[in-house]
């Protein structure tokens, strides 16, 4: 699979819930890349952002899209690697602000 086709795949199930993808292209598109990477490297689509642990359950909180991604955007406009953003966020209505990490230190022991 490309970064395109993963890309639109992932904005026809996305959009409908109110997640779009980051209006910075490139950046969407190297973000797409290493979901592919990281998918053919431990078997799921990690987040590329994080690093992975290589066991699924141990990495199932930040498998894309992480599930710290439905506190970030409505409360930041976007999750915390810039992929996932809200329509304000992506339209300039909202300020961009940093996105804290949200995952317990505990989870990035490995």
């Amino acid at each position: 699979m490309t970064p395109e086709k993963l890309y639109e795949n992932l904005k026809k199930v996305q959009e409908p819930k109110g997640y779009f993808f980051n209006r910075d292209q490139v950046m969407a598109m190297n973000l797409m890349q290493g979901l592919l990477e990281n998918k053919e490297r431990y078997g799921y689509m990690v987040c590329p952002c994080r690093l992975a642990s290589g066991n699924r359950q141990d990495d199932k909180d930040i498998i894309c899209p992480c599930v710290y991604r439905e506190e970030d955007v409505p409360e930041f406009g976007s999750c915390y690697c810039g992929l996932y953003v809200s329509k304000d966020w992506n339209e300039g209505k909202i300020t961009h602000e940093y996105v804290p990490e949200r995952r317990p230190a505990e989870k990035m022991k490995f």
